[in-house]
């Protein structure tokens, strides 16, 4: 029979199981946490159950699940957050009955909505060269802080990194021949490369990185503090700059769908680019090639006489 718990304690075994025995990364961890703890508090205020008392879940029902979900989508949240929600809680449901806190896997038969399918937003070549030569331009002052910026973004770009695997860098982490050692999504390891522009840029930032740095630390990029930089730092530079340097806001992701989209218009391979991504699947990878045909179709309307 299963017992009453209390929240706090449940989310701490749920943190443990995530974190230690499955090695997901903290944003991950920290993602299905909040997903464990908005269902948990929906099921105590269903069953009056004050945050301080046990909380019963041995009848959770998979109608409980659904009406938790139609919340969250009756406060507008996108078909996407939805399938997001969906498949975190399949894993919790799943975690739960197995820790016998449940009669039975009440999320085995959920079912996550369609994502919407929204194509990547990119920025074209050009706005992207509008971008990093601003980023450079303002690096020229010497400020340590505009090179770190320089370098942050031509590395993002020319290595499609997600910006938290970005700011996870460490200095060892630039490896030999123009490439870095990148700890993705599931604690998995890749190589990817980057061009000559990044190299200068990365060459100049470690030049004036001791500026920057208050305490001894491996990190890669600093923050205002002299400690590795966190990303939403980071996240806030992107913005500034591209709304500096005229170009249309974007955010470190978009720069990560513009670096796939624009390596598969100059002829990479879909393996590659799932390679160089760490997509753990390639339909993830496909839809940069509806970004790159939805491309050519605009130019075929604008340009072809016959169109």
């Amino acid at each position: 029979m299963a017992q009453p718990v209390l929240i706090d304690t449940l989310l701490d075994e749920y943190t443990s199981e995530l974190a230690l025995r499955r090695g997901l990364s903290e944003h991950t961890v920290a993602a299905y946490i909040q997903e464990a703890r908005s269902l948990l508090h929906f099921l105590a205020e269903l069953s009056d159950t004050s945050e301080d008392e046990p909380l019963d879940l041995s009848d959770l029902e998979l109608a409980d699940v659904r009406a938790w979900l139609a919340g969250a989508q009756n406060s507008g949240q996108a078909r996407s957050s939805i399938a997001r929600h969906s498949a975190s809680i399949r894993t919790f449901a799943s975690w739960l009955y197995r820790c016998g806190y449940t009669n039975k896997n009440a999320a085995a038969r959920l079912k996550a909505p369609r994502p919407d399918n929204a194509l990547p937003h990119v920025l074209t070549q050009s706005h992207v060269e509008t971008l990093l030569g601003y980023a450079r331009e303002r690096a020229e002052s010497g400020n340590p802080v505009h090179v770190r910026d320089w370098a942050a973004l031509e590395l993002l770009y020319a290595s499609g990194l997600r910006i938290s695997e970005l700011c996870a860098l460490d200095v060892s982490s630039l490896q030999a021949n123009s490439t870095v050692r990148v700890i993705g999504k599931g604690n998995k390891e890749r190589i990817v490369p980057y061009g000559v522009p990044a190299l200068r840029a990365l060459r100049e930032y470690l030049a004036v990185r001791d500026q920057l740095k208050t305490e001894p630390t491996a990190a890669l990029f600093l923050g205002a503090r002299g400690g590795r930089i966190n990303p939403r730092s980071l996240r806030d530079v992107v913005h500034r700059l591209a709304s500096q340097a005229g170009v249309p806001d974007i955010s470190p992701h978009d720069l990560r769908h513009s670096s796939a989209t624009h390596l598969l218009e100059g002829g990479a391979d879909l393996r590659s680019v799932q390679e160089l991504l760490g997509h753990s699947s390639l339909a993830t990878t496909q839809r940069y090639t509806h970004v790159s045909a939805e491309r050519l179709r605009q130019t075929f309307a604008q340009a072809h006489p016959r169109a």
